[in-house]
C-alpha cells in the first residue's frame, strides 16, 4: 500500500469515509474553480486569438475582471473558492461537535490551520525573499484563511440560525459603514476606487509598500468582513447538503431556489450598493454567492444524484490538490517542461499554435497533479 502524505491547510478536505461519495461533487467543483485560477482562462484567450469573432470576443470578455462595478464570470473564481471552503465545514466541524469532540481541541485545530494557510499566503507573496520591500502582507490565501477562521468560529459558537443571522449582519453592517462613514476629502458613501472607505482604511493602516492597492488587487482589511459572509453562505449550503431530512432531488431544488433568490437580492441591492469585486460589496457577495450555489447544485445533481462521475475526474484530480498547484505554479514554470515536448511542433501548427501551447501547459500541470494523485500525496485545502 502506498504511503499517504497529507499536509492539511484548512478543514476543506477533511472528508470522513461515511460521506466521501457525497463530497465527490465538492472536489470536482473545487477543481473546476482551480482550473481557471491555474491558467484555464488562457485557453479561452487563445481561442479568441485563433478564431476572432463576435462570439469568441464575448466569451473572452467574460474571462477578464470588470474594472470596477459589474460582474463577469472571472469575478466569480475567487469567491467561489471561499464558498467551497465553507461548504465542507459542516461535514467536518459540525459532525465532530455532534460526536462529542472536545471544543477546545476544535478551536485549536481551526487556529492552527488558519495560521498554516496564512503562512502559505505570505510565502506566495515573497516571504522567502527576506526583503520587506517585496513582501505583501495581504493576498488571496490570507483572505481565504481569515474567512475560514471566522466562519469556523461562528460555527462552533452558534447554530444554523445564528450563522444565518451573523451572515446577514455582516452584509448589512458592511453596507452601513461603507455608505455612512465619511472618508476625509471625499465624504460618505463615495464608491470610487480612491474615495471608498475600504481603500481609505487600507491606505491609512497598512504601510504603502505592503498595501493591496499598490499592486492593483483587492484583498484589503475591512473587505474581509463580507468575505467571511461568502464563506458562511457556503457553510449554510453545506448544512443543507448534509441534512438527512430531505431527498437528494429536494436538496438540488433547494439550492436552485436559494441561488436564484440570492441573485435577485443582489440585483435589487445593487441599485444602492453596486456589485464591486474590488471592495467585495454586499451585493457582490450575494451575486457571487448565488452563482456559486447554482454551480454547487449542478455539480451535486450530475455527480452525486445522477452518479455521472467519470467526466469530472479531470477536475477531481485538480480539486484534491488545489493548494499544491496554486503554490507550485507560483514558483515553477510549467512552460519549461511543455516547451521540451512542443518546441519542434509549434512552428508547424500555424495559427493554432497559441491554443496548442496553452493546452499543453495545462496538460503538463494536470499530469503533475495526476502523479501526486496516484501516489496519494495531497497538500489539501
Amino acid at each position: 500500500m502506498s504511503t499517504e502524505t497529507q499536509v492539511t491547510a484548512t478543514l476543506a478536505s477533511s472528508v470522513p469515509p461515511s460521506i466521501r461519495k457525497r463530497m465527490a461533487s465538492i472536489d470536482a467543483l473545487r477543481g473546476f474553480d482551480m482550473f481557471w485560477i491555474a491558467g484555464g482562462e488562457r485557453i479561452i484567450n487563445a481561442i479568441h486569438k485563433v478564431w476572432p469573432n463576435a462570439a469568441t470576443s464575448a466569451l473572452d470578455t467574460q474571462f477578464e475582471h470588470v474594472p470596477w462595478a459589474g460582474f463577469h464570470f472571472y469575478d466569480l473564481i475567487f469567491p467561489l473558492f471561499v464558498f467551497v471552503v465553507g461548504v465542507v465545514l459542516p461535514f467536518s466541524v459540525t459532525r465532530r461537535v455532534e460526536e462529542g469532540a472536545d471544543r477546545r481541541h476544535l478551536f485549536l485545530h481551526i487556529f492552527q490551520r488558519f495560521a498554516l494557510l496564512f503562512l502559505f499566503g505570505l510565502i506566495y507573496n515573497n516571504l522567502l525573499d527576506f526583503n520587506p520591500n517585496t513582501l505583501r502582507i495581504l493576498g488571496v490565501l490570507q483572505r481565504i484563511a481569515i474567512a475560514y477562521l471566522f466562519a469556523g468560529l461562528v460555527m462552533l459558537l452558534t447554530g444554523i440560525r445564528g450563522q444565518a443571522i451573523v451572515t446577514g449582519s455582516l452584509l448589512l453592517g458592511y453596507w452601513a459603514i461603507m455608505k455612512l462613514v465619511p472618508v476625509p476629502g471625499f465624504g460618505a458613501g463615495v464608491l470610487t476606487p480612491q474615495g471608498n472607505l475600504a481603500a481609505f482604511v487600507d491606505r491609512a493602516v497598512i504601510p504603502f509598500k505592503f498595501c493591496c492597492y499598490t499592486f492593483g488587487d483587492n484583498e484589503g482589511l475591512i473587505s474581509n468582513i463580507p468575505a467571511i459572509a461568502t464563506c458562511l453562505l457556503g457553510v449554510m449550503a453545506g448544512h443543507w447538503l448534509r441534512s438527512a431530512k430531505f431527498s437528494p432531488n429536494r436538496k438540488v431544488w433547494g439550492l436552485v431556489v436559494a441561488g436564484a433568490t440570492s441573485l435577485l437580492l443582489s440585483w435589487v441591492w445593487s441599485f444602492n450598493f453596486p456589485i464591486i469585486k474590488n471592495i467585495w460589496s454586499s451585493s457582490f457577495v450575494l451575486c457571487a454567492g448565488g452563482w456559486s450555489i447554482l454551480l454547487l447544485a449542478l455539480f451535486y445533481w450530475i455527480i452525486d444524484v445522477r452518479g455521472l462521475q467519470r467526466w469530472a475526474f479531470f477536475f477531481k484530480v485538480i480539486g484534491m490538490n488545489a493548494i499544491t498547484i496554486y503554490m507550485v505554479d507560483r514558483f515553477f514554470d510549467f512552460g519549461s517542461i511543455t516547451r521540451v515536448f512542443l518546441h519542434g511542433i509549434l512552428p508547424h501548427l500555424g495559427g493554432i499554435a497559441p491554443l496548442v501551447w496553452e493546452c499543453g501547459v495545462i496538460a503538463t500541470m494536470w499530469l503533475f497533479l495526476y502523479f501526486l494523485y496516484r501516489q496519494k500525496i495531497f497538500l489539501r485545502v
